[in-house]
């Protein structure tokens, strides 16, 4: 059925951008727009097309896929498509596709120019949706569209160099050289039976052979960096460029099957801007004042809004926001391992809550051990860990990543102790689980370890997965206390609000997200998945049959819609001036959206129910 005049107001009332003008021009609007419905699996979209109109969806779903045909966002009604497109002469970077029957409102190009012309907070709100302000202007004197948004939604097959020039090990030095000038390459990689075995680049030939005037007719194998860092051509551009700053590398060679497909440079790269999250962890890496860091992390709130609206997953978004918060405590440890001297002992730093989990949104605080060497000594070694934590932790709150209230840190001496204490506390809060102990053990399951010797880590994880997974007793506990987080909707499908200091609103973390976080730990343990994100957590849960396919799905759907609800309203309060929380009112969201949203909480209360009945007959 066609929509009304009347329904089209609605959409345009909540839809993206839209809700900024005034309801005389969303009127206005009705007459101006075209409606077209689609059919289950149709092209909405075409690459490289040329687009006329914005679209708006009305009812239905698209999803939105790279050139590779990566998945890389699902929109739903509400949203808007085609901003960037009609920003750049109308030429698509993707495709669009149907995943049910769809009826989209069509706005004309010049319409939407128009509004973009008479309406700053309609276009403010548009430059956010992948563009920088004060960036040179297209031909038609809009801002180009932010490619740096796009490293989250691009695979690194996308911007590579195909065909690289490769060489063998044997190849002579001087030949080798030769050869990179002559097709004007600034890397080789080296191939042997296949496989990528070296790298040579223009800075290896400067400091490896010129600069120690070395014999130019050795082969290259004897100057070559062996074994180089490489990546599956399908990862997204953004880990790529995570990847090359981490080990500061200019060339990362990129395989399909194992096999050498590209390479990918930075000058593949040079167009990734300032806000993007690259270049922020780009500089943090680079930085000795934690004053600079903390004006990097300041920035995260834009960036967050500017992920939200360019079509991020959750996941994607909680991996990007988190890339920033290890990077920084990276940098901070470089610098404290600097300033007080060679580790006396191996250790490793970890993160727990959503650091741990890479869940970070635009509210955190830091929770984080150290798990130290079994050949600590407290006289000899203490006071360079409570010097090094205290640098820490004092760093990454002074960057905005607060104190923990529950003191939950390496600064505390209880979460700064070597391994074989570590295994004392696991053992203890596993066969005795108290309140106190399963809320320690939620906590300490999701651990990451972020630097140091991770062996550390992975022995005692192995360890306590085990033990934890064998006592039922304490399974039934943690599982208890997984149940004690109910996502806020009623049996009639009315939502619980809040009272008190946030009345009438919701908790999208308390009872939306953790929920389904403690659910995915409980899988977890159940199945021995060392992974502690919960969305593949979720993801390893299904495919060890640990929960059926379609539940699996249910719930990784509902968990997605939840977070993108809570980082949508993030997003909205940051845009409108506030510090982000995650008390959400209902009529913040459109009519169509709390109606997903209440489907999403009966999922979680479902799987909720499942998991514990079926403890329940297993216990009998």
């Amino acid at each position: 059925m066609e929509p009304t005049r009347d329904d089209i107001v609605a959409t345009l009332r909540t839809a993206t951008g839209f809700r900024e003008l005034s309801e005389n021009d969303r009127n206005d609007l009705t007459g101006k727009v075209e409606v077209e419905t689609k059919p289950e699996g149709a092209t909405v979209i075409e690459l490289g097309r040329n687009l006329d109109h914005l679209l708006i969806l009305q009812s239905g779903s698209l999803e939105v896929r790279s050139a590779t045909g990566k998945v890389f966002a699902r929109l739903n009604p509400g949203d808007v498509l085609g901003a960037r497109a009609l920003s750049r002469e109308g030429r698509t970077s993707y495709r669009a596709i149907t995943t049910e029957p769809t009826v989209l409102l069509k706005l004309p190009r010049d319409e939407y120019l128009s509004l973009l012309t008479r309406h700053p907070d309609f276009a403010s709100h548009f430059e956010r949706l992948g563009f920088e302000r004060g960036q040179a202007s297209s031909s038609d004197g809009l801002p180009r569209r932010d490619a740096a948004i796009d490293l989250m939604t691009t695979t690194a097959r996308d911007l590579m160099t195909s065909g690289p020039v490769t060489a063998v090990p044997e190849m002579p030095l001087l030949a080798a050289a030769r050869l990179m000038q002559q097709r004007r390459v600034s890397c080789l990689p080296i191939i042997e039976s296949e496989r990528v075995v070296g790298i040579i680049t223009d800075r290896d030939l400067r400091n490896r052979v010129v600069a120690e005037a070395a014999d130019l007719n050795r082969p290259v194998r004897d100057f070559m960096t062996n074994d180089p860092v490489t990546l599956d051509c399908d990862a997204l551009a953004f880990d790529a460029l995570v990847l090359m700053m981490k080990h500061s590398i200019a060339h990362l060679p990129l395989l399909s099957d194992d096999r050498l497909a590209g390479i990918l440079t930075h000058t593949n790269l040079v167009r990734a801007h300032s806000r993007s999250a690259v270049y922020m962890v780009g500089q943090i890496h680079h930085y000795e004042r934690i004053e600079d860091m903390a004006r990097v992390v300041g920035e995260i709130p834009e960036l967050l809004v500017a992920l939200v609206e360019s079509g991020g997953t959750a996941h994607k978004i909680g991996r990007i926001i988190t890339s920033i918060c290890d990077a920084l405590t990276h940098r901070l440890i470089a610098l404290a391992e600097q300033k007080f001297g060679k580790p006396p002992i191996p250790y490793v730093w970890a993160a727990c809550g959503s650091q741990g989990r890479q869940e970070q949104t635009g509210v955190s605080d830091q929770d984080n051990c150290l798990i130290l060497d079994d050949s600590y000594d407290e006289a000899a070694h203490g006071a360079y860990f409570t010097d090094l934590a205290k640098f820490i932790s004092d760093g990454l709150d002074e960057c905005g990543y607060f104190y923990c209230p529950g003191d939950m840190m390496a600064t505390n001496p209880e979460w700064r102790q070597p391994v074989k204490r570590w295994h004392s506390y696991f053992r203890e809060w596993i066969d005795h689980p108290g309140p106190k102990a399963q809320m320690l053990a939620s906590v300490m399951f999701d651990l990451r370890p972020i630097h140091g010797k991770t062996s550390l880590f992975t022995d005692l994880q192995k360890a306590t997965l085990e033990r934890a997974r064998k006592n039922s007793i304490f399974v039934a506990h943690l599982l208890s206390n997984a149940l004690t987080h109910t996502p806020p909707v009623g049996f009639f499908g009315t939502f619980w609000l809040e009272g008190g200091e946030h009345r009438g609103t919701m908790n999208l973390k308390q009872n939306g997200v953790v929920p389904v976080v403690d659910i995915a730990r409980v899988y977890a343990l159940e199945a021995e998945i060392t992974e502690v994100n919960t969305h593949r957590r979720l993801e390893e849960g299904r495919s060890a049959s640990v929960m059926s396919e379609s539940g699996a799905a249910d719930l990784l759907a509902a968990f997605e819609f939840i977070a993108m609800t809570r980082l949508r309203h993030q997003a909205r309060q940051i845009r409108a001036g506030k510090k982000p929380d995650n008390y959400m009112a209902p009529d913040e969201i459109s009519h169509l959206e709390r109606d997903q949203l209440k489907k999403a909480f009966q999922v979680v209360k479902t799987i909720q129910s499942a998991l514990s009945n079926a403890h329940q007959i297993g216990a009998r």
